[in-house]
């Protein structure tokens, strides 16, 4: 029995650590886009006061994952750990419940963009999480710390400082590994093209008419076609079955007059350069002498810098003449830009529909640098 109890606390202190370790270092790769899913959670939760701690809370979720993480699957503070595993879970698996009924967000980012779960998945995910952490605590009393309590507090700097290099590395420049639908090497066009045969959207119609003060619901099958005297109300469809959706279903480039230019990029045959801007207004000023001089560079090359923004044209326009800034802007959707480049502004460089290179503000190239890369 001894033996058995041994077994099963080591298949799941490793089982349960590594699914903390894979989750913790995926969000580190890119602590942004945590953020970004932790302010939809605090939207959700009508706490928008709480949003300008999102990237502070994302650190301190991707620490904490990793850490339990790694001292699980190594064995380390191993009691301490697991107790603090269960109250992590107690927070999270009520929290996904209620994202599961409610739905107030599309996916619960708990792998990041690396595997994308629905919420029901997510909450059975941590039901299984769950039964795996007791199955431990109740099977882990034999178990002894193979490292003394100072050695063991020594080696928590491992995954301390490994977790917050990473992370802080890619707040910094750009996610070390990039999950997302604009990754470089990445067609658009492909991405927003659907494959033939793919499911479409499938909706249950429904007609309210009335009679005689009586309101009542019919579909196709049993509305009451020999009867005139029914008078229709209105009709209602309801979605119940999603369809095939493209990874990329959101790219629209709309000029301020309205025309929407996305075909006309994307089918260029030269290179093109964007520069991501979710809200131009929060925008870091200093990079635009920079990427002014960008600007002349490549158009002296017949290859166009175009901004792309959420930003309200009146809020462009104000922006643009107070920072000197030349570069015209189309209108696209701000959770879109977000996911292009994690870096406001951000730099892209497309050779046709292709995505061929990412900089984040902290190392847009030089014009020399830039050029020997369209050169290639």
């Amino acid at each position: 029995m001894k033996k058995l109890n041994h077994i099963l606390a080591v298949l799941c202190r490793l089982l349960f650590g590594a699914v903390f370790l894979f989750s913790g270092f995926v969000k580190a790769v890119d602590p942004m886009g945590t953020a970004i899913k932790i302010t939809d959670y605090l939207t959700a939760f009508s706490l928008e006061g709480l949003t300008d701690f999102a990237l502070p809370l994302a650190f301190l979720l991707i620490t904490a994952e990793f850490v339990i993480g790694f001292n699980l699957f190594f064995g380390v503070h191993l009691k301490k750990t697991a107790w603090a595993a269960l109250v992590f879970m107690l927070v999270m698996t009520p929290i996904t419940l209620y994202l599961a009924i409610a739905n107030p967000v599309s996916d619960c980012g708990c792998f990041g963009d690396a595997i994308v779960l629905t919420n029901w998945q997510t909450f059975w995910k941590n039901v299984i999480l769950d039964i795996i952490l007791l199955v431990l605590l109740l099977t882990m009393k034999g178990e002894y710390p193979w490292l003394s309590e100072w050695a063991s507090w020594v080696v928590m700097v491992i995954p301390v400082g490994v977790v917050l290099g990473i992370g802080l590395h890619s707040y910094r420049h750009l996610p070390m590994l990039d999950f997302r639908p604009y990754k470089i090497g990445n067609s658009i066009k492909e991405g927003m093209s659907v494959p033939e045969g793919a499911p479409t959207d499938e909706y249950k119609v429904s007609f309210i008419y009335e009679k005689d003060g009586v309101k009542q619901e019919f579909t196709m099958e049993d509305y009451p076609w020999n009867d005139s005297t029914w008078v229709f109300v209105e009709q209602k469809s309801e979605l119940v079955k999603k369809g095939h959706v493209p990874p990329i279903h959101d790219f629209t480039m709309e000029t301020p007059d309205g025309e929407d230019i996305t075909e006309d990029i994307l089918d260029r045959d030269g290179y093109t350069l964007l520069v991501i801007c979710p809200k131009l207004e929060k925008a870091d000023t200093k990079h635009w002498k920079a990427l002014e001089a960008l600007r002349k560079s490549v158009s002296r090359n017949g290859i166009p810098m175009i901004g792309m923004t959420s930003s309200y044209t009146t809020e462009v326009e104000k922006y643009c003449r107070a920072n000197r800034i030349q570069i015209p802007f189309v209108a696209t959707d701000e959770i879109t830009l977000k996911t292009i480049v994690r870096s406001n502004p951000g730099l892209v460089l497309l050779k046709g529909d292709v995505v061929t290179a990412k900089w984040h503000y902290n190392d847009f190239p030089t014009s020399d640098e830039l050029n020997a890369i369209i050169k290639k």
